[in-house]
């Protein structure tokens, strides 16, 4: 005998299903999108020290005449004998000293921005939500905090810092260790030219560092694109939960697609009495015809039917009166190629004016 277990065909929760479209648009509005903040990082890292390399010298020299200009202002904003500084004055100093101290950094804070900004656009597109900066409650639960804590993720983010922390301090030493003795020399040489030298020494450590770092962070966003998809994969069961409230129940709509068909069977055979001829298969088709003139230049279909249907059609021509013809080819061709309500096409006009001939015919009316 076979043990088995019909729980074995249940559907468990396992998250075995491809996200739907709809899945990864409600996540999208929700601002969950598989973003690495490391590609942002790691490139704003580079581009700053890009900057330094290029422009350290012109940015030393700015600071410098900064700095200069202001102990050389100092003098005069200096009450003398007493060498104390009046408070607007000193304001005015400040203010023009934190003005100068902007204007200088200020290409590369705009271009940090610019950076972090296309990094966005290239991972995730242009779609701005607010969705995110909503306070949710569930922000400040402790459990769901405690959870975070020790989560996968938690552990991933650690395990990442730990291996930046340690390649950054490997490419330092290694670079410093050769530098060293020349840091040493920046005492005996002139202004400038030292500025130049720490300018040069510190660009090209953090290029060497940002390369790595680069690294890292491809690395990084494998793993969110990985762990995203993961995130968004679906049970059999929200699947189904889901075309049902996108779609509609399919035992709902069936109901109502049942009972319409049900009201339009039934004003068809309220209108079945006014056919001029129903042309049957004879067993499988029936279709009722009417030709008015005065209201449409061609005959056109009242009533189909197939099987049932098509008994039903035939019973209630009986009773009224109506002429049964017997054509397979023309009842066959409208019954699948004309809907209720439509005229006859051109290509069965012969056929159809010969039948309702015949049929006026018997009646007297020709």
């Amino acid at each position: 005998m076979l043990k088995y277990d019909l729980q074995f065909f249940a559907d468990n929760g396992d998250k075995t299903e491809e996200p739907t479209g709809k899945k990864l648009s409600d996540a999208r509005k929700e601002g969950q999108v598989a973003k690495s903040r490391e590609i942002v990082n790691c490139l704003m890292l580079f581009i700053f020290f890009l900057v330094i390399r290029f422009m350290a010298a012109s940015m030393g020299g700015k600071f410098i005449n900064f700095f200069g200009t202001v102990y050389r202002d100092i003098p005069n904003v200096t009450v003398y004998p007493q060498g104390e500084m009046p408070f607007t004055e000193t304001g005015i100093l400040f203010r023009t000293g934190i003005y100068s101290i902007i204007m200088i950094i200020l290409p590369i804070m705009l271009l940090g921005l610019m950076v972090a900004v296309i990094c966005d656009l290239m991972q995730v597109k242009w779609r701005p939500t607010t969705k995110p900066l909503k306070p949710k409650l569930s922000k400040i639960n402790p459990l769901k905090g405690f959870k975070r804590i020790f989560s996968l993720n938690s552990l991933v983010e650690l395990f990442k810092s730990f291996l930046k922390l340690g390649l950054i301090a490997a490419i330092v030493y290694t670079y410093i260790k050769d530098k060293v003795f020349l840091l040493f020399d920046l005492f005996d040489m002139p202004l400038m030219q030292a500025v130049a030298l720490i300018g040069n020494t510190i660009s090209d450590l953090g290029i060497r560092v940002s390369a790595v770092y680069i690294i890292i962070a491809g690395a990084d966003f494998g793993y969110q694109k990985w762990k995203f998809h993961k995130d968004m994969m679906m049970s059999k069961q929200e699947v189904k939960d889901e075309y049902k409230n996108t779609e509609g129940d399919p035992q709902v709509k069936g109901a109502i697609r049942r009972k319409m068909m049900e009201a339009s069977r039934r004003r068809m055979m309220q209108e079945l009495p006014k056919a001029d001829v129903v042309i049957t298969n004879p067993t499988h088709y029936a279709v009722a015809i009417k030709y008015e003139p005065s209201l449409r230049d061609a005959p056109y279909v009242l009533a189909k039917g197939e099987g049932y249907l098509a008994q039903r059609i035939k019973d209630v021509a009986r009773e009224n009166g109506i002429e049964i013809v017997e054509n397979k080819p023309v009842a066959r061709m409208l019954y699948h190629n004309v809907e209720i309500g439509e005229t006859v096409p051109p290509e069965l006009y012969q056929a159809v004016a010969e039948i309702l001939a015949f049929v006026y015919h018997l009646q007297g009316k020709i």
